[in-house]
């Protein structure tokens, strides 16, 4: 009976110091690396930064959204306009992010639910995004041409307060079609007279 115990005892310690020795390793593995990418371009006093591997398409609606900002007067229909425009095609062009974790469109985002932002799209659109050391020949999708449809101007209420908003509907392309969403509806609210992204859907 003695041996039973002792038998009995040792694979539950067995099973203790595996089950923690798992629970480690998924705790602390290291996330696929992120490289460093070289600024290219800023617009003063945002948060907004273009990258060398950012697309042409990028490129062109980053300066006309810097013009925007430049104004004294910024046009804030103009600013949802091209801000949307940014998010859609760096979210949606997944050929030149790193890893899965690599989210694109987080300079866009409302820091009270970027994690929230960041978790969604990882577990979703990004799930299956190998990390470029170990992608073979898998394409991948790259914006190549974004249209405004409208803009309406609204209000959204987020934790009990209560912002300006713009819904902005955007219909876009691909280099190559992948069956990727090809129309959505970004939410974007003004606080501290910056916009920020708040919602995202896409239409089928």
């Amino acid at each position: 009976m003695r041996r039973k115990f002792k038998i009995l005892l040792g694979v539950i310690l067995f099973l203790i110091i595996l089950v923690t020795i798992i629970y480690l390793a998924i705790t602390f593995m290291p996330k696929a690396k992120i490289r460093d990418y070289k600024e290219i371009d800023k617009i003063e006093g945002y948060s907004y930064v273009l990258e060398d591997r950012d697309t042409s398409l990028m490129q062109e609606n980053f300066a006309k959204l810097k013009e925007v900002l430049k104004e004294k007067e910024v046009d804030y229909k103009l600013y949802a306009e091209y801000l949307s425009k940014l998010f859609i095609t760096d979210l949606f062009t997944l050929d030149n992010k790193d890893s899965k974790y690599d989210a694109g469109g987080t300079n866009y985002v409302f820091p009270s639910v970027l994690e929230n932002y960041e978790l969604n799209v990882t577990d979703t659109l990004y799930k299956y995004l190998e990390s470029k050391e170990n992608r073979a020949k898998e394409k991948y999708p790259i914006v190549s041409n974004i249209n405004l449809l409208s803009i309406e101007e609204g209000n959204y209420t987020y934790n009990k307060n209560e912002y300006k908003s713009y819904i902005v509907n955007l219909e876009w392309s691909y280099e190559k079609d992948l069956g990727y969403y090809t129309k959505g509806e970004v939410v974007l609210i003004e606080n501290d007279s910056h916009l920020y992204v708040v919602s995202f859907k896409g239409v089928e």
